[in-house]
């Protein structure tokens, strides 16, 4: 008797492995089909993900390119700003900035024209800097570092 109670108790641990084997195989089927169903569209489209996708940015620059009006020639770009005392570091990039000239700040939120009032260099006014020289300007509004400085005409 005691065989047969230990090979009951045995019975339901047995069907219980089997049916977990049953379902695993049955899993692996379903995503063995998914995958054969999604072999079958990929090979009926044309264009594959990475192919639209680059067209898709093609098209965005084309459009970003014919949208965007000269802006002017490019001085350089801001590197700090300074809010206390409303004044930008510029770094010339090529160029030359004299006071009185108009210049255009470009960012990701800045975007406004503005006459040269006030030009420095160590906390020294001066009346011209060139290419390669960081000077300070005050500015009307907020900049942020990596705005793009221009000079326009008008």
């Amino acid at each position: 008797m005691a065989n047969k109670k230990s090979f009951q108790k045995k019975m339901p641990r047995q069907k219980k492995a089997r049916a977990g084997c049953k379902k695993r195989i049955a899993s692996k089927k379903a995503t063995a089909k998914t995958s054969k169903r999604s072999k079958r569209r990929a090979g009926k489209s044309k264009l594959t993900r990475s192919k639209k996708r680059s067209l898709k940015v093609k098209a965005q620059q084309s459009a970003s390119a014919k949208v965007t009006a000269p802006l002017g020639e490019l001085v350089g770009y801001v590197t700090h700003y300074f809010p206390h005392v409303r004044a930008g570091v510029v770094k010339i990039k090529k160029g030359e900035i004299r006071r009185g000239d108009l210049l255009y700040f470009k960012g990701h939120t800045t975007d406004f024209k503005q006459v040269v009032t006030s030009l420095q260099i160590d906390h020294k006014p001066i009346e011209m800097a060139r290419s390669g020289a960081e000077i300070g300007i005050e500015v009307k509004d907020r900049v942020r570092e990596g705005d793009v400085v221009y000079k326009t005409q008008s």
